[in-house]
């Protein structure tokens, strides 16, 4: 397989593309290629294109696009993954693992129990570049928006997803008297909610690992979110996110 590269600029009418600095660093010093050689790239909307070297430079590297490649596909469902912040690299974990699974959006929070460091519309260029990696690693096409960092509150007032889960811990599943399956091996939702129905999107809010607040967990669910836990056993935060995308990716059958 060709190496891969993300193209932010691409000119499909004029069959050009060109590298940023750090993409043109990674073909040349990392992987020793020039002009002449074949790779791979894509525009992080969705296009990729078999690609020759034409220049390469300190600030970028030019690329003629020779035919179109058929890309990994995207999920049906839209995904969006709202995750309170994790401390150090556990959220550079959840954003690599998160759009490996196929998320369109990672949504970073600051909540109650957040003890990482992060100021609203603070979110770091990291997290980006490792969106950017894992995409060229699972053959996405596709790099997900990575949201800048907002508060839990002013995040559930503007959601406007089709299905919106919380995503709750055991103890706090049993403290309000919710629980993941019934006896018969259905989801109890409320108002006949249902996310073994495939929607047109979906948000997964994901707590730190302080857990959710008393009132943060009843502000989602007055906003309708649907509280669901993943089992009987404590997962840890930064495991959270890829278990569940998992589960509802398979349960969709959107894999």
């Amino acid at each position: 397989m060709l190496p891969r590269f993300l193209a932010e600029s691409v000119n499909v009418e004029q069959a050009t593309a060109r590298l940023s600095e750090d993409e043109t660093r990674h073909l040349g010093q990392v992987l020793r290629l020039s002009a002449g050689d074949e790779i791979a790239v894509f525009d992080g909307a969705g296009r990729e294109f078999r690609a020759r070297v034409e220049r390469v430079a300190r600030e970028g590297a030019d690329v003629t696009l020779l035919e179109e490649a058929v890309p990994a596909p995207e999920p049906a469902v839209r995904v969006t993954l709202a995750q309170a912040v994790l401390k150090g690299e556990k959220m550079d974990d959840v954003v690599r693992d998160a759009t490996m699974m196929g998320v369109a959006v990672i949504e970073p929070l600051v909540t109650g129990h957040t003890v990482a460091h992060l100021k609203e519309g603070r979110a770091p260029e990291r997290w980006r570049r490792i969106a950017i990696a894992s995409a060229k690693q699972c053959r996405r096409a596709v790099v997900p928006g990575i949201g800048a960092g907002t508060s839990f509150p002013d995040w559930v007032a503007r959601d406007r997803s089709a299905l919106k889960i919380l995503l709750t811990e055991p103890s706090a599943a049993e403290k309000r008297g919710l629980s993941p399956f019934s006896k018969r091996g259905q989801v109890q939702l409320k108002r006949g909610q249902s996310p073994f129905l495939p929607p047109a999107s979906a948000t997964l809010l994901v707590g730190p690992e302080g857990g959710w607040t008393d009132e943060e967990v009843e502000s989602a669910i007055a906003r309708g979110y649907v509280p669901l836990t993943l089992g009987q056993r404590t997962l840890r935060a930064d495991a959270v996110p890829v278990v569940a995308i998992g589960v509802l990716q398979f349960m969709w059958m959107d894999l």
